[in-house]
C-alpha cells in the first residue's frame, strides 16, 4: 500500500461521514437505509465486472471506487445505528484472512492448492461451529450458491460444484438430448399446463443450457451481457436509419430496418 493510500481512504470516510450528518448532511444520504442501497450494490458490483472485461484501466479505476462507496456508505449507516463501523469491517475482514491463510501467516505446509481450498472450508465450517462432514455436503454449498448469487452465475456455479462431485454427464451428446427433452417438456407445459409449472420448465430449459455453455468452455453471463449490448447497439442505429418512431412502423418495416442496422455494425 503506497504512503497516500491510508489519507485517501479517510477522506473518502469523512466525506461519507459529512453526507451522512444531521448537520448539512445530504437528504437523499440521509434517506438511505441498509434495504434502499441494496440495488445499488448490485448494480456497482456488475460495472466493475464490466469495466474489466473491457480492460479499461480508467473505467475500472473508477467503478471501484463506486464499489468501494457502497462499502463504506453500508458501514456508515450501520454506525449511525450503532450496529458496527467501517473499522471493524476492515478488521474483521483483516482476521478471517489470517486465520484462513494457515500456510501464509502460520507454519502449516500445504502441497497443492487443493489442499488450500481443502483447508479453507474446514477453517470455515469451524468459524461457523458447524460440523465439517455437514458443512462438506454438497446440498450444503449449493444453497449457499442459490442464495447468495444471480440466477445466471449461481446456476453456473451449481452445475460446476455438482459435476465436480461426480454428477455429471458421459459426454456432450447426452447434454444435447437433455436440452431437447426440456425443450419437449417446456413446449409441452405452454400449451397444457398452469404457469407455475411453465415457470418451471423454463427453469429447467435455461439450466440445461448453463451446462452446455460449461461443456463448451462458455461463459453465459458473459453471453448474455454480449446480446444485451449488441441488441442496444442495434436499436441505436435503427432510431439513426429510421426517420419515423418504431411505433409508427410495421413489423415487416422494423425487420427490414434492423437487418439494415445490423450490416451497418457488422462492417
Amino acid at each position: 500500500m503506497s504512503s497516500h493510500s491510508l489519507p485517501a481512504l479517510q477522506h473518502l470516510l469523512d466525506v461519507v461521514a459529512k453526507l451522512r450528518s444531521p448537520d448539512g448532511g445530504c437528504p437523499w444520504d440521509l434517506a438511505q437505509t441498509p434495504e434502499t442501497l441494496i440495488p445499488y450494490v448490485i448494480e456497482e458490483a456488475y460495472e466493475v465486472v464490466d469495466a474489466i472485461r473491457s480492460q479499461d484501466t480508467a473505467a475500472i479505476q473508477e467503478e471501484l471506487g463506486d464499489l468501494l462507496l457502497q462499502v463504506v456508505l453500508q458501514a456508515q449507516v450501520a454506525q449511525d445505528y450503532g450496529q458496527f463501523s467501517i473499522a471493524e469491517v476492515a478488521e474483521g475482514i483483516a482476521e478471517k484472512l489470517i486465520r484462513r491463510h494457515p500456510h501464509v501467516f502460520g507454519d502449516l505446509e500445504v502441497a497443492n492448492t487443493e489442499e488450500i481450498s481443502r483447508n479453507w472450508e474446514q477453517i470455515k465450517a469451524a468459524e461457523k461451529g458447524e460440523d465439517p462432514a455437514t458443512a462438506q455436503k454438497l446440498s450444503r454449498k449449493l444453497s449457499r450458491y442459490a442464495r447468495s448469487l444471480p440466477p445466471l452465475l449461481a446456476g453456473m456455479k451449481i452445475s460446476q460444484k455438482a459435476a465436480k462431485s461426480g454428477f455429471e454427464w458421459e459426454n456432450i451428446a447426452q447434454v444435447w438430448d437433455k436440452f431437447h427433452e426440456e425443450l419437449g417438456e417446456f413446449e409441452y407445459a405452454l400449451k397444457h399446463e398452469d404457469p407455475a409449472a411453465q415457470e418451471a420448465e423454463l427453469g429447467d430449459l435455461l439450466f440445461t443450457i448453463i451446462n452446455i455453455a460449461r461443456w463448451q468452455g462458455l461463459d453465459p453471463f458473459a453471453a448474455l451481457q454480449g446480446t444485451n449490448k449488441r441488441f442496444i447497439q442495434r436499436i441505436a442505429m435503427m432510431e439513426k436509419i429510421s426517420d419515423r418512431p418504431f411505433a409508427d412502423c410495421t413489423i415487416e418495416e422494423l425487420e427490414e430496418i434492423w437487418q439494415r442496422a445490423k450490416k451497418k455494425l457488422d462492417k
